[in-house]
């Protein structure tokens, strides 16, 4: 089974272990109250709490990508996890494209994997643990012979974080989710992607 660990300094407590590993059907219920913290807190910071009908929807799809990861034993879909002190602090995952994706694209990027659920609990945010977990997922995909994935977010502060990292998104979806509320997508070598 795949597991990494590596130091990360978290917050003021100086440097602390973070495992990196595949997660087990024991981790099931944490990572759903993980889902649940993460999505609601990500909506709340987008100015969106209101929207329960979608935050609830969102933790479904969350919960059923773990399913197929699980059942297919990463087939479907694969998940990392980031953990301190045997705590989920971060997920990260892979799988094929949303019809999202493949239809904003007019299915230009539906043969490429999307990588997605990249979410750190807020109190280990701007730490490293999403740095981390992009770069072992980068690694994943180039040991199964991926060479390029995709990845998408409506969120604000998460296509700050992706501009940086990736640049200008290959497709900008103006006002998709709404007046000033865009979607990006970006397509991404894995030999160029750094984290």
């Amino acid at each position: 089974m795949f597991k990494k660990i590596c130091q990360l300094n978290i917050g003021g407590f100086g440097v602390r272990k973070v495992e990196i590993r595949r997660p087990r059907t024991g981790d099931i219920e944490e990572l759903y109250q993980f889902f649940r913290i993460v999505i609601t807190d990500t909506f709340a910071k987008e100015g969106l709490a209101g929207l329960i009908d979608d935050i609830e929807a969102e933790i479904e799809s969350k919960k059923k990508y773990l399913h197929l990861d699980l059942d297919s034993e990463g087939e479907k879909r694969y998940f990392l996890i980031a953990l301190a002190e045997n705590k989920i602090i971060g997920t990260i995952e892979y799988g094929p494209a949303s019809k999202l994706i493949q239809d904003c694209t007019n299915g230009k990027l539906r043969n490429l994997v999307e990588v997605g659920t990249v979410f750190v609990l807020p109190d280990y945010q701007r730490k490293g643990i999403g740095n981390k977990l992009l770069a072992q997922m980068l690694y994943t995909l180039k040991a199964r012979g991926i060479l390029e994935f995709c990845l998408d977010s409506g969120y604000k502060n998460a296509q700050t974080i992706w501009k940086k990292k990736f640049g200008e998104p290959d497709y900008l979806l103006k006002d998709y989710w709404g007046h000033g509320q865009d979607h990006m997508i970006w397509k991404i070598s894995t030999s160029g992607a750094y984290f």
